[in-house]
């Protein structure tokens, strides 16, 4: 039998009145909310070699909040994004390439692997019309999992962890996710939209970014430069430590011994979550609302007083928030928000988008005024990346679909290297405790029950 939304909500209320935990007691016990302290610092749980951050350095015995700094491998994200505007080209496969294996490749390992990863830009015969175009989704992460978790079926190895292997398939899986998503897309556009499907296959010798453009496009057409911005913030996105959530759940689903296609399908449906990968799309809508209720998009005074009325719970979603503003580690600064930033200014030039340009900037300097104004804060409010990559995606007309899925399109080199760097030091699987307040009871008998 049925039921109904009321029997629903009646079951809804009864557990939360049986869950609901007092606050106080997280205190009293020492239990972190989020496995963070108040001021937002993580409990450590693992040891890295893959990425670092930093946010605060100690000065005179006291730590202190300083601009924020980045490292793949040591290498600063400043150091390598210029390396890479410099040599000109693209520069996804060299970082894919560096996070996987701990070391900058010279000319000869950077052509070989290019040529593995556009080789293995390729899926099962019939794969999309069998796979991707069946049940199409409005929701691309979740047709990308379905993908995933299918493509499984194919490998004859499976559940094989052994370096080499998992390897092999991780360079795979990085080279196919465009396809997913891309392909993923286009399925759902024809089914819902009734918009025309076409399907281009992905050319194995150019760059990942080109390709999702390619892809993407009608007539597989791009401009250099959207590529190369495209290019940079793909970079930008591939990695952030150990313990941001979809690649803490990469590190907890390998410490099981699970196989790769079900990592990976576990950190891509924790990076789905609004509270870490849907950020860039609440940008560009928070945007969007302040241009239909601000009449003067250069004035101060009047940004300001939106910006107010979002921190107020008076505007967009009333969840009191400024999208794209403040991350749980940084605070003076984000460094990949930082080194984007003139990137995006050279896009809105190329695309006539000065004048969005602007405006984000000034958001960008007058959020933390007002969020210092109306909130007690910890330490300092700066615009994340995600501020400004949903602008960047709005300029090069990708589908607010795709949004998310293009941080996945990027995160799963980290996700992979955590995988690897997991199964050669742990191997033990991650059993955190929870500290249980049940208290015992005496069995009832069920005809003795009210």
């Amino acid at each position: 039998m049925a039921l109904n939304g009321k029997k629903w909500k009646e079951y809804a209320d009864i557990c939360i009145s049986k869950e609901k935990i007092p606050p106080e007691l997280y205190d009293t016990y020492g239990v972190k909310k989020g496995l963070r302290d108040k001021n937002g610092k993580g409990v450590i749980s693992g040891i890295t070699d893959i990425s670092k951050i930093v946010s605060s350095r100690l000065v005179d015995g006291v730590m202190e909040p300083c601009d924020g700094e980045l490292y793949y491998r040591g290498y600063h994200i400043f150091d390598l994004v210029n390396g890479v505007s410099r040599r000109g080209g693209f520069g996804f496969e060299e970082i894919e390439y560096l996070l996987l294996f701990g070391s900058l490749p010279n000319v000869v390992q950077l052509e070989e692997f290019e040529k593995l990863a556009g080789e293995s830009r390729t899926l099962p015969s019939n794969f999309v019309r069998d796979v991707i175009m069946k049940a199409p989704s409005r929701d691309i992460m979740n047709s990308m999992t379905k993908s995933i978790l299918t493509l499984a079926s194919y490998d004859n190895k499976v559940s094989d962890v052994s370096i080499s292997n998992v390897i092999r398939q991780s360079i795979m899986l990085i080279s196919v996710f465009p396809m997913f998503a891309v392909y993923g897309y286009h399925a759902y556009n024809h089914a819902e939209n009734n918009e025309s499907f076409y399907i281009h296959r992905p050319d194995t010798t150019i760059s990942t970014a080109e390709n999702i453009l390619r892809m993407l496009r009608p007539d597989k057409s791009y401009s250099e430069i959207e590529a190369k911005v495209l290019d940079i913030a793909l970079i930008l996105h591939m990695e952030h430590g150990g313990g941001n959530n979809s690649t803490f759940t990469t590190r907890v689903v390998s410490s099981a011994g699970s196989d790769t296609y079900s990592v990976i399908a576990a950190a891509l449906s924790s990076l789905k979550g609004p509270k870490h990968g849907g950020a860039n799309i609440k940008v560009v809508n928070m945007i969007q609302d302040l241009k239909e209720h601000v009449s003067d998009l250069t004035d101060d005074e009047a940004v300001a007083a939106y910006l107010e009325a979002l921190v107020d719970k008076n505007a967009f979603d009333k969840k009191g928030l400024i999208y794209g503003m403040g991350h749980a580690v940084y605070s003076i600064s984000d460094p990949r928000a930082v080194v984007f930033k003139s990137f995006v200014e050279k896009l809105a030039v190329a695309k006539g988008r000065e004048e969005d340009y602007a405006l984000y900037s000034m958001i960008e300097r007058l959020a933390p005024e007002v969020i210092a104004k109306k909130r007690k804060i910890y330490k300092g409010v700066s615009a994340n990346v995600d501020f400004y990559s949903g602008f960047v995606y709005s300029m090069l007309d990708i589908p607010s679909e795709l949004y998310t899925p293009l941080f996945a399109m990027a995160r799963i080199v980290g996700w992979c290297a955590h995988r690897i760097e997991e199964l050669i030091n742990v191997d033990k699987i991650i059993r955190p405790a929870y500290q249980s307040i049940v208290t015992e009871e005496d069995y009832i008998p069920l005809c003795d029950r009210e």
